[in-house]
């Protein structure tokens, strides 16, 4: 029989599995194009979860874009170690728009990683996406923004048969497996073979880009919303998690969207806060001036790796979308 003491123990264990994973996309170099390495990744993790005023859960996860170390052919990335030293939770990423050697450098890294760090690491996988907006660019848009070679829908759905004979009867056996794409991809019909392939839907939105539509941020959160609620339906009930999204801090104005640091608090605000802790979310970004500055730029921090954000990020009462 349990005490009482164990009832409150388990409800709060019960809870804590229950929460949704919140944090940021991490790249694999710096804007210079210098490699990251594992004190890197453990810095940056160590700085997100200190964030000042952050959410209830603070930043706990990494969304990675790549399983393979910058400067090796097929070595696991050292955000991985450093994930397991600082217990950052892990939305793994295969990058899928390289072609098949690249693809199968990928599950080779994959294979070392489980191999190298077994359980410690199986652990701290919340998934596993099988690319990253290969769908998008093979588009009519995509290929008029000029944005990598992307993947056909059956090549997608194939690497993530691979993914799944790979992780098969590994401590990783049990991770979900899933793509990422933008809401466009999803409702487009000819990648139907992805959908039923995929355990999770991961959406990427962007109000912000959306220039054919009055996008001024008083209309971002309706934007927003009609871009996850027709990922949603497009997808058959599977789950749906938000893996980018956020509006910038600076830089050009994109049709009636203006960055400043005083719209992507509202931003925050208006989409983020009703997101964390209900749904799997991934912020586009935590720092994406590391040295230079992009134009346009996401990151909640500057230059200066820092728990100071550019903004307050506390969220107050908010309606649940």
């Amino acid at each position: 029989m349990l005490t009482t003491t164990g009832l409150v123990a388990l409800a709060t264990s019960f809870s804590t599995a229950l929460a949704a994973s919140q944090g940021f996309n991490y790249g694999s170099t710096f804007t210079s194009g210098a490699v990251k390495f594992q004190s890197d990744f453990e810095a940056e993790f160590k700085a997100a979860q200190g964030l000042i005023g952050a959410p209830a859960g603070g930043f706990n996860s990494a969304r990675l874009y790549t399983t393979v170390q910058g400067g090796t052919a097929n070595g696991p990335i050292s955000a991985i170690p450093a994930a397991i030293a600082t217990k950052t939770t892990l939305l793994l990423g295969i990058w899928c728009s390289a072609g098949d050697a690249v693809f199968a450098n990928e599950l080779q890294a994959l294979k070392s990683a489980i191999a190298q760090y077994g359980s410690s690491f199986a652990d701290l996988v919340v998934g596993i996406s099988v690319g990253s907006e290969d769908l998008y660019r093979i588009s009519p848009t995509g290929l008029l923004n000029k944005e990598n070679p992307g993947a056909e829908p059956a090549t997608v759905a194939n690497y993530i048969k691979q993914v799944r004979e790979t992780i098969a009867g590994t401590p990783l056996s049990g991770a979900p497996v899933g793509h990422v794409d933008t809401w466009t991809a999803w409702v487009n019909g000819s990648n139907q073979v992805v959908i039923d392939a995929v355990d999770w839907a991961g959406v990427d939105a962007y109000p912000y880009f959306q220039n054919t539509q009055a996008n001024a941020i008083g209309n971002n959160k309706a934007l927003f919303n009609d871009a996850f609620g027709a990922t949603k339906a497009a997808v058959g009930g599977k789950p749906v998690w938000v893996t980018e999204t956020g509006f910038p801090v600076s830089g050009k104005t994109v049709g009636e969207a203006v960055p400043s640091l005083e719209n992507a608090k509202t931003y925050w605000d208006e989409v983020g806060c009703p997101l964390f802790g209900a749904t799997n979310t991934w912020w586009y970004t935590f720092q994406d001036a590391a040295p230079d500055t992009p134009n346009p730029s996401f990151g909640v921090i500057g230059n200066a790796l820092t728990s100071t954000p550019l903004f307050d990020l506390s969220c107050g009462k908010v309606e649940s979308e």
